[in-house]
């Protein structure tokens, strides 16, 4: 278990530190990224 301990606290120290983005609070960056893609293949498109 001594050797668990270590492993435990830098994993929790890294939880700490961590900042993850939540699904909710990048809804908007990702809906931005989708229409730039829309953008780009809708401009890559060739009619015959």
């Amino acid at each position: 278990m001594k050797n668990n301990n270590r492993f435990i606290k830098s994993v929790v120290a890294a939880a700490r530190n961590s900042e993850t983005s939540l699904p909710w609070s990048r809804g908007s960056n990702r809906a931005a990224m989708i229409a730039s893609r829309a953008e780009v293949e809708t401009s890559k498109r060739r009619s015959a």
